[in-house]
């Protein structure tokens, strides 16, 4: 139920926000604006204010603002027909422009209301784990390898790198530059984009116990925040990764822990996670962190700067798709979007609101596509029309729509195939 108020909330927003760009661009050149729904389908609620009447509908999943003289031959200046192509366009692109608004105002509200970091991101990045068949192991990264740069560009920390390697994820070659033993050394590889675990180096994480889920095999045998794990099965633990990778593949552990200076044995029976089969015993690693605010001013710069980001990898994943070098399979749908808004919002209202931001500008992006049904279709038509200085044909208008609505539904289908397929494999979103 959480999951699906939280997905009705971000997507409600989103939709809105984009309707509204719409509706107050039309009013500003004067076009009457009949209908505003949030939502297809038949409406739940709707009132009439003013001309233009107000609907919230059952479908949750796009929404639409009906303009009056939408078709060509209404000589009325009311009618949007009868407006200039680029009072048209500017109407068109405003759904998106109010996307990027959102987005831009939501990271300014976080950089200012501050959020929680682990300590080590302000670290320097040493090396403390390196995941198997990852990217990092490929490129014969080490534990203990200090990074020094990512593809000439110097790194100072695990922020800094994190951030680095992502806006070089499209990159075809990557090249590290590591201090290994006093020596400065160049390793070379390159990102996959397959990897669902990134990059595949990390910092050291102590293993100490952070939290214990409640009714967890952890919780039954009484492990505690604060419990140091020393060994499983056996064998010697040094790292939270360590105890991990053990973890998952046990049937049953005799863990070795330190509590309070005491040495304690604990046997229990890790639970099946019902879709990948890996166990899990139910505990989080203690790490600690630091809350990171920033002013106005450096928090608004922020907020475009990752704007900034977050649109030149939206594109070039697109172009990636449309050459091939990234699969399809990689989209999500709505049952992709609902499972990530139920994790973010148990997470808390910054991870939720960080979420809304980065769909708002997905979703920016998407309707600007030169496709018919989107508002990039449209725009494309109006700017055909101005270098023709006369309006299409009305047929080739009924086939461009019937082809986007072709389009449209087929994509719908693909996407919510993708999102069963991953959700019966037990991939992760």
């Amino acid at each position: 139920m959480e999951t699906i108020l939280a997905f009705l909330v971000l997507v409600g927003i989103l939709i809105w926000f984009h309707e509204l760009g719409h509706f107050l661009f039309a009013k500003l050149f004067g076009v009457k604006v009949e209908v505003f729904s949030v939502g297809f389908g038949p409406a739940l609620f709707k009132k009439q204010w003013g001309e233009t009447e107000y609907r919230l509908s059952a479908i949750p999943l796009g929404g639409f603002v009906k303009l009056y003289g939408e078709e060509d031959g209404i000589s009325d200046p009311r009618a949007f027909s009868f407006k200039p192509n680029w009072q048209k366009i500017l109407i068109a692109f405003a759904g998106s422009f109010f996307n990027f608004i959102l987005a831009v105002l939501i990271f300014w509200l976080i950089g200012m209301l501050g959020r929680e970091v682990p300590k080590y991101a302000f670290e320097k990045p040493v090396v403390g784990y390196v995941q198997e068949n990852s990217p990092a192991q490929k490129m014969g990264l080490q534990r203990g390898d200090l990074i020094l740069s990512v593809n000439s560009k110097r790194v100072d920390n695990w922020k800094d790198l994190e951030e680095k390697l992502l806006k070089e994820i499209f990159e075809q070659e990557l090249k590290l530059e590591v201090l290994r033993d006093g020596k400065v050394l160049t390793l070379e590889g390159k990102m996959d984009l397959k990897n669902p675990r990134g990059f595949g180096a990390e910092p050291i994480i102590e293993p100490v116990v952070g939290t214990v889920l409640e009714n967890s095999p952890a919780k039954q045998v009484g492990l505690q925040e604060g419990d140091r794990i020393l060994s499983i099965n056996g064998v010697e633990i040094k790292s939270w990764q360590e105890a991990v990778k053990l973890i998952r593949s046990a049937e049953k552990m005799d863990l070795k822990i330190e509590r309070q200076g005491q040495i304690r044995e604990i046997t229990l029976i890790p639970m099946k996670d019902p879709r990948t089969g890996i166990s899990m015993i139910g505990v989080a690693p203690k790490v600690e962190t630091i809350k990171v605010k920033q002013d106005p001013f450096e928090a608004f710069k922020g907020s475009l700067e990752r704007i900034a980001i977050l649109t030149s990898l939206t594109l070039k994943a697109l172009w990636g798709m449309i050459t091939g070098s990234l699969s399809p399979t990689n989209l999500g749908g709505p049952i992709a979007i609902a499972q990530m808004a139920g994790q973010s919002a148990q997470q808390g209202l910054i991870p939720f609101l960080g979420l809304m931001a980065f769909i708002s500008v997905q979703l920016a992006i998407f309707n600007l596509l030169p496709l018919p049904m989107l508002d990039g279709g449209l725009i494309l038509l109006f700017l055909i029309e101005s270098i023709r200085r006369k309006p299409l044909p009305l047929k080739f208008k009924e086939a461009w729509q019937r082809l986007g609505f072709a389009l449209i539904v087929a994509l719908s289908l693909f996407v919510i195939l993708n999102d069963l397929l991953r959700l019966i494999s037990g991939k992760k979103f």
